[in-house]
């Protein structure tokens, strides 16, 4: 049984919420240098420019999501940055690479059911 347009938007919307929830928190915590948050991009090696441009990088990203136009840019800009974060714990620092390797698959589900022409096949609101 296929879901109602209705049910998938309110589906992708929840999604969408819940990626910028975790990417806004993320990319503060960052911006407002918060220990731990210094202490592994001090591991990573790059600067701590690296953590501000991160931070700014996650926040515009949680942006770009929550907005209806640019849902699709947000979910391609959030998921390519859990590409890099799944590369950095696999093969800079220590930790488990799952809660990024999750977040990009949200991404990758949103961007997806949003890519061109989707809304019109599918019946679904674009906001």
């Amino acid at each position: 049984m296929a879901l109602s347009s209705t049910a998938q938007n309110r589906i992708v919307w929840g999604v969408r919420i819940f990626l910028a929830l975790a990417m806004g928190a993320a990319g503060t915590a960052k911006l407002a240098g918060v220990p731990q948050m210094v202490e592994i991009f001090n591991h990573i090696g790059l600067g701590q420019w690296f953590r501000s441009f991160t931070g700014a990088v996650e926040v515009v990203g949680a942006v770009l999501l929550l907005v209806p136009a640019t849902g699709l840019l947000g979910a391609l800009w959030v998921g390519g940055t859990m590409v890099g974060a799944v590369a950095t714990h696999l093969f800079v620092i220590e930790g488990s690479p799952v809660p990024a390797m999750v977040l990009g698959l949200l991404c990758a589900f949103v961007a997806y059911q949003l890519r061109p022409g989707q809304q019109r096949r599918a019946g679904v609101a674009a906001v």
